[in-house]
């Protein structure tokens, strides 16, 4: 790991490198942490959680749900984004606007500014949910980066590099983390060990967790 940026602000906002391209902004959301919750509420209100499989039929432990002009889904027909939420049969429901200018704020301050997220991926993580080594490649963009949010339990954030297999690096990101990827460690493997059991303020006995991705 690269060391510390000399970036800090009176609210506790630091950043940290994970590579060139990556950035690791300390305590960015929790100063927002309530009205994001908000807005994740009414999000699922429209578009429930729900247990994906893999194309190979395995039970994903994370729940998802997604907001934006297409969600993330899977199924044995494989990975992919669709403009129609699987579940419900109707549109995904819109991005907030306050998240989309969250995740713009955050780009910008990872590097990337002109970030034009159209999708929110929002994961739950229940104690026992993990998330294996992958690459977020199903994007037709690739020159976006990825910006990710963390809300609620701490969670074990594993950084790879552009193999699966390979040194690997274990972060713990807690409430109100982002992580900002783009450039040359936009495809780097990454993933979530299993989230220890405990109980925090804002989310109870889960993690949730916000991607922003810019798919066109």
């Amino acid at each position: 790991m690269q060391d510390l940026f000399d970036i800090h602000d009176e609210d506790g906002v630091w950043q940290e490198a994970l590579g060139s391209g990556a950035t690791w902004i300390h305590g960015f959301l929790v100063a927002h942490a309530d009205e994001v919750m908000a807005e994740i509420d009414r999000v699922v209100a429209q578009a429930p959680y729900r247990h994906l499989s893999t194309p190979g039929g395995k039970r994903m432990s994370v729940a998802m749900s997604n907001c934006g002009a297409e969600g993330w889904v899977s199924d044995r027909a494989g990975y992919r984004y669709q403009t129609i939420d699987p579940l419900t049969a109707t549109v995904w429901p819109a991005m907030p606007a306050r998240l989309r200018a969250l995740a713009q704020q955050a780009a910008g301050d990872g590097g990337y500014p002109g970030f034009e997220p159209t999708v929110c991926l929002i994961n739950y993580y229940a104690p026992g949910a993990r998330m294996g080594l992958h690459q977020d490649r199903d994007e037709a963009n690739l020159t976006a980066p990825i910006v990710s949010f963390s809300l609620g339990l701490p969670a074990t954030f594993i950084w790879g590099g552009w193999q699966r297999v390979g040194k690997t690096q274990r972060i713990m990101l807690r409430h109100g983390d982002a992580v900002v990827w783009g450039g040359e460690d936009r495809l780097r493997f990454h993933g979530v060990a299993p989230l220890k059991d405990g109980e925090h303020a804002v989310t109870g006995r889960a993690r949730i967790n916000l991607t922003f991705r810019q798919t066109k």
